[in-house]
């Protein structure tokens, strides 16, 4: 596959055969949703006798854990390779794989950031009742690498939080009303996840045009809400009844206008453009006069980005902290320049810096 194109497309084909012709950092993200094994043995029933439609496809059945586990670390090794350097991974399970999964992760050296519990606000009872309600699946996010600088759009998940930091527990409901996909009165897939979980993992870890894969596509999610948020995706999906149900599925969705998926900055993620800078580029000269927003104070500015005030000198920081005897100042907010007879804050400099670099 070197060479072909692979933003937007979905493909029917195995996995692991599709993942080998991948070539080498290809994706900026991967998020997999992979068989759970869930080794049920009997049909599961109400207590009014009926039937409840429960996972029991054969793509969800192993013969041993150990089959299991070759094709765990068989796909996971493939999903590191074609990860670029500071990509990231999620993966989901239940208590019936990802323990198994989680050890996978770290034996083949992936950096594992977070767990996240997926609280399920509506899910399928204990019809038994010998067990706790499974009320939640577990999500794994780790870094390719322990030096991975990976994306963590901090700033917008606090912002889609009230302004509150995300915490690792989520509540969102599972797929149901009209987002599950149903053909002729019945669900087409039976482990459709939420576009709400998918939103939020792809808003959170990464940008805008990132390349991001499922190689466990199934109904198509994961491209969906993709192409709703501007990343561009690569899904596949082995079962040609999901695939044709995700290839529908892409067909009916509309991407978000593009001028409304810019996200909130993270501060440790934007340019640090130091004032001597601005002096270097001739962005503003040495000799410059700069003052307070009062103009009661002023200083000059030196030829090595330095400032000097009467008998002090420094930097922009160090000045306006001494003048105002605090600790610390924000040089970039209280230092002026003139611009057309007005006094406007040198930040406004770095800000036209910014915007045009």
């Amino acid at each position: 596959m070197r060479g072909l194109d692979l933003k937007n497309k979905i493909i029917n084909g195995d996995s692991l055969k599709e993942l080998k012709r991948i070539p080498d950092e290809t994706f900026d993200l991967v998020f997999a949703d992979p068989p759970y094994n869930l080794q049920l043995k009997n049909k599961l029933t109400r207590p009014d006798r009926s039937k409840v439609n429960a996972v029991n496809d054969k793509w969800d059945q192993f013969e041993s854990f150990k089959k299991y586990d070759e094709f765990t670390y068989a796909w996971l090794s493939e999903c590191k390779r074609i990860l670029k350097k500071n990509g990231a991974i999620w993966v989901i399970g239940s208590y019936h794989n990802i323990f198994r999964v989680g050890t996978a992760i770290q034996n083949l050296g992936f950096w594992i950031l977070n767990d996240v519990i997926w609280n399920k606000k509506n899910p399928m009872p204990n019809f038994r009742g010998t067990r706790f309600t499974n009320a939640h699946e577990t999500l794994i996010w780790a870094s390719k690498s322990e030096k991975s600088k990976y994306t963590f759009n901090y700033q917008s998940l606090k912002c889609l939080n009230d302004d509150l930091q995300m915490r690792s527990n989520w509540d969102l409901p599972i797929c149901n009303g009209s987002e599950r996909l149903k053909k002729n009165g019945k669900k087409v897939h039976s482990t459709q996840k939420p576009e709400a979980l998918l939103h939020r993992i792809l808003l959170a870890t990464s940008n805008k045009n990132d390349l991001v894969l499922d190689p466990f596509l199934g109904s198509g999610t994961t491209a969906t809400v993709a192409k709703k948020l501007g990343r561009n995706y690569y899904g596949i999906e082995k079962e040609k009844t999901y695939y044709k149900a995700a290839e529908q599925r892409l067909k009916n969705t509309k991407p978000i206008e593009d001028d409304y998926l810019d996200t909130l900055q993270n501060g440790r993620s934007k340019p640090r453009i130091p004032f001597g800078s601005l002096v270097e580029l001739g962005i503003i000269k040495p000799g410059t006069t700069i003052f307070d927003n009062k103009k009661k104070i002023s200083a000059k500015i030196m030829a090595d980005g330095s400032i000097k005030h009467a008998q002090t000198e420094g930097s922009i920081h160090k000045v306006a902290a001494t003048i105002l005897g605090a600790e610390s100042c924000n040089g970039w907010t209280y230092w002026h320049y003139n611009l057309n007879g007005n006094a406007v804050p040198i930040d406004h400099l770095r800000q036209r810096l910014i915007s045009n670099s």
